[in-house]
């Protein structure tokens, strides 16, 4: 079948979560690493609809039915495939390109690329054995890679000259130029120079093992530190996840990825028994980054400096994870401290023991946030409690799944009980407890109208409702008009309550002989009796309707 470039779609594949597409059709719940569900394909009753978001794959043992995210949309959507790449890339918000067949000179111009790349990567190893690479080869066992390191993550050195445009002389120069490797000469007539000079190389691998770059790590003290190649048509930094060939056995086993800020700590941090580290690659994490490690495992662990780039880059890690995030999902933060960044830990004689604690006692993504809007506001003033509330609850609003959304929010609201001070009048003034039958129709209006719920959540949470809906009953016979009346009535109650709960105070009050607000109390218990009032006749209203 013709179609779009592999490039493409894989890019679609990369961004697009097979469970996020199939679970818009689907319910699926996971059980082990796979997700499960009943097929949509033929009626059955027991789930045997299976979808496994690392490979991408979903496969029904009922009737045979299997694919990836663009046959099921295919055939769920009864789409032909130009279609179905349109959907997908608007889910992605990618531009679709011109629909065209894959040529015989494209093909020949991939088989070229990772061609020169392997050959590179195997002209660099043997100049490190070489006596141009002596220094490189010292420094780079001197920060304790082992020569079984430097061959299994393919070390190598690019020394002074044009190594590399001088030994493949026979290769196309276009060719040559479109791996990043070599650059023309500015200069008319000039000869084409090597991009990476006097360098320790680091391959940079695609999932499938391929090399599509590289890193270089100046030795000269020049800056910058390390120079990457630039982009190319087989490797865009937003979507490459530097170790991640190298972790995937490891993410598994271990239930979690942790992400490191920097390639060559991500190598210390795999040979030292963390070998479900990644890191991004010369840009700031991404959403496509993430949507990558995903397909993984959804249990990450960011482990960054401890200095105020390492929280910058923390906090705009937790924001890009909002939207990702799933009920499944475990996301976690980590700082370095006795030390710069993993491998200065690692460095030390119990350097491993170490950077387990810091792994393991990493905070949760909730507790971050927290932290993040508490340190960014004064909270010991009601204006900096409300701009530190609007901060977390901006940021709790990118979650997509609802009951997460809202499990984020009573966090939220029990943490400022415990934590904030308010005054005088919010303290004598507690909130009243749900009753059981309260929460029992509030289950059912869950499960059938939960954008009545999510309109009116915040409320819901204070009082302690019980807003998830897993497992509950749907189809009760209840209306959305019912349950909008039902929760607002429940509001008009609960906000009785308080101005009774308030006047019984205020009554108190102004029977003290040592009172001195005499006028202001009687000013606002005639507040009080006009609000009980109204409040009484609205909740009459509402039953009468």
């Amino acid at each position: 079948m013709p179609g779009y470039s592999n490039n493409f779609n894989d890019e679609l594949r990369a961004r697009l979560s097979i469970v996020d597409v199939v679970g818009r059709r689907v319910p699926l719940t996971k059980r082990g690493k796979d997700f499960w569900g009943c097929c949509p394909f033929h009626n059955e009753k027991t789930p045997s609809f299976k979808v496994n978001e690392e490979m991408g794959r979903f496969y029904c043992f009922g009737c045979g039915e299997k694919g990836d995210i663009i046959s099921f949309t295919m055939k769920t959507q009864n789409m032909q495939y130009p279609d179905a790449i349109r959907e997908l890339a608007n889910m992605a918000g990618l531009k679709v390109p011109e629909y065209k067949p894959k040529d015989a000179a494209t093909v020949e111009r991939e088989q070229n690329y990772f061609d020169i790349m392997e050959n590179a990567a195997k002209l660099y190893a043997d100049r490190l054995d070489s006596p141009d690479g002596e220094f490189a080869l010292s420094y780079i066992r001197g920060r304790g890679f082992s020569d079984a390191d430097i061959k299994k993550y393919r070390i190598g050195f690019a020394p002074n000259g044009n190594t590399i445009a001088a030994k493949f002389g026979n290769v196309k120069l276009a060719n040559l130029i479109a791996t990043g490797l070599v650059r023309e000469s500015k200069t008319p007539g000039g000869a084409p120079y090597d991009f990476f000079r006097n360098k320790l190389m680091f391959p940079i691998f695609n999932p499938a093992g391929q090399i599509v770059a590289f890193s270089g790590r100046s030795l000269d003290g020049t800056e910058p530190k390390y120079i990457n190649s630039a982009e190319t048509e087989f490797f865009k930094k937003r979507l490459t996840v530097f170790g991640l060939n190298f972790a995937r056995n490891e993410i598994y086993k271990a239930n979690r990825s942790i992400v490191v800020e920097g390639a060559i700590d991500a190598i210390k941090m795999q040979i030292n028994g963390f070998g479900e580290t990644v890191a991004p690659l010369g840009t700031a994490l991404s959403e496509e980054h993430l949507q990558v490690l995903n397909k993984s495992n959804r249990n990450i662990t960011f482990c960054f400096d401890g200095d105020k780039a390492g929280q910058k880059a923390a906090a705009r890690a937790m924001s890009v994870a909002m939207p990702l995030l799933r009920p499944e999902s475990d996301v976690r933060f980590a700082f370095v401290i006795g030390g710069s960044d993993p491998d200065d830990i690692l460095k030390q004689k119990d350097g491993r023991e170490q950077m387990k604690r810091i792994v393991d006692s990493a905070m949760s993504l909730e507790r971050f946030l927290w932290d993040i809007a508490c340190k960014n506001h004064l909270v010991s003033t009601p204006r900096g409690q409300a701009m530190a509330e609007k901060f977390f609850m901006g940021e709790v609003e990118k979650i997509q799944d609802f009951s997460l959304k809202s499990r984020f929010k009573q966090f939220f609201f029990d943490m400022r009980r415990e934590n904030w001070k308010f005054t005088r009048r919010a303290s004598i003034l507690p909130v009243p407890e749900i009753g059981a039958l309260e929460q029992k129709t509030l289950s059912e209006i869950a499960a059938n109208f939960p954008e009545t719920v999510e309109k009116h959540s915040e409320f819901l949470l204070k009082i302690g409702a019980d807003l998830g809906h897993e497992g509950r009953e749907s189809g009760t016979g209840i209306s959305a008009a019912d349950a909008e009346r039902f929760i607002v009535s429940l509001k008009l109650k609960h906000y009785l309550e308080i101005l009774q709960k308030e006047k019984k105070e205020l009554t108190a009050r102004m029977l003290d002989p040592l009172n001195l607000q005499g006028q202001a109390d009687s000013t606002r218990m005639a507040e009080l009796d006009g609000e009980i009032r109204k409040t009484t006749e609205n909740i009459q209203k509402i039953s009468e309707i």
